[in-house]
């Protein structure tokens, strides 16, 4: 029996990158992780061990560092759109490419003297900015990028609540009407269109700072209401996204049990337990978006 070979892709993981611009004395480097998958006419290669059709992952990471050499990095959006258009237009049999960035945020150390200095760095936060380009000839050709941050951890000490849920005989967790509420958000979004090159840095500021001010103003009455409180928030900071996604782990605090001290407990000692954790997700769609086309697909495929 002959078996069919499916949605199949392959490519180089985790490209490590540090790219400086010593263009001017006021230095800008970017620290990036860069992954490329590849999907195509790959049959022969599954089946027979055809390797006529592969584009080497070597080649691929090595593509990487010679663009941001040749081309420079700006944007990370405009990098990925750049690197998947090659994969695409250089190589035949490649029909599809898909180009996943992480960039770390770094800033400016203040001098003695208050001011910034031109080439020394401190680590911003955690969070990365990521970005993911599309690019599909053949059939059905296009182009998608999707924007966001990971790792974008937040909390508020009170302006939350929770109560009113299902409860059966299984139910430990009490209604609260103040708690703290601390999420790590990881977001995604699309716009409408492409956008103008050298706007995607403007529209990922907009949208990251729309995010943690609507996580700060609402009044939370779950962290569902406050998923699609941030991602309205987004959308209205720029009309022209069309979809939002987001996963919010919920970082639980809970009331520390003081009593066996003798002591009161008025919200203000709490236990942070990072796991087990509740995980809320959704998608939140602008009414007559365009379709995502393969801009979500999952990567990897298991």
């Amino acid at each position: 029996m002959e078996l069919i070979v499916g949605a199949n892709q392959y490519g180089k993981a985790e490209v490590r990158i540090v790219a400086v611009d010593r263009s001017s004395p006021w230095h800008t480097f970017d620290d990036l992780c860069v992954g490329i998958t590849l999907s195509g006419e790959l049959d022969a290669v599954h089946r027979h061990g055809d390797n006529a059709n592969v584009v080497p992952t070597d080649t691929q990471k090595n593509t990487v560092f010679a663009f941001a050499r040749e081309t420079g990095i700006g944007t990370i959006e405009e990098f990925g759109l750049r690197l998947a258009r090659h994969f695409v237009s250089s190589f035949h049999p490649i029909t599809r490419a898909r180009v996943s960035i992480e960039a770390a945020r770094w800033g400016r150390i203040a001098q003695s003297d208050g001011a910034e200095q031109p080439h020394s760095f401190v680590s911003a936060g955690s969070d990365l900015r990521t970005a993911t380009a599309v690019v599909a000839g053949g059939r059905a050709p296009g182009e998608w990028v999707l924007s966001g941050v990971r790792g974008l951890i937040v909390l508020k000490t009170t302006g939350s609540e929770f109560s009113g849920y299902v409860t059966d005989r299984y139910t430990t967790l009490s209604e609260t009407d103040d708690r703290i509420l601390s999420t790590s958000i990881n977001a995604g979004w699309r716009h409408s269109g492409l956008l103008p090159a050298g706007e995607w840095d403007q529209a990922f500021s907009a949208a990251r700072a729309a995010l943690l001010a609507r996580f700060a103003e609402v009044h939370s009455l779950s962290l569902q209401q406050t998923l699609y409180e941030m991602a309205a928030g987004a959308v209205a900071a720029d009309p022209s996204i069309a979809e939002v996604r987001l996963s919010m782990p919920n970082r639980h605090h809970f009331l520390a049990d003081l009593t066996p001290y003798g002591l009161d407990n008025p919200n203000q000692v709490y236990r942070f337990e990072d796991r087990p954790y509740g995980l809320i997700e959704a998608q939140i769609l602008v009414p007559g978006a365009p379709d995502a086309g393969p801009a979500w697909d999952p990567y990897p495929l298991v």
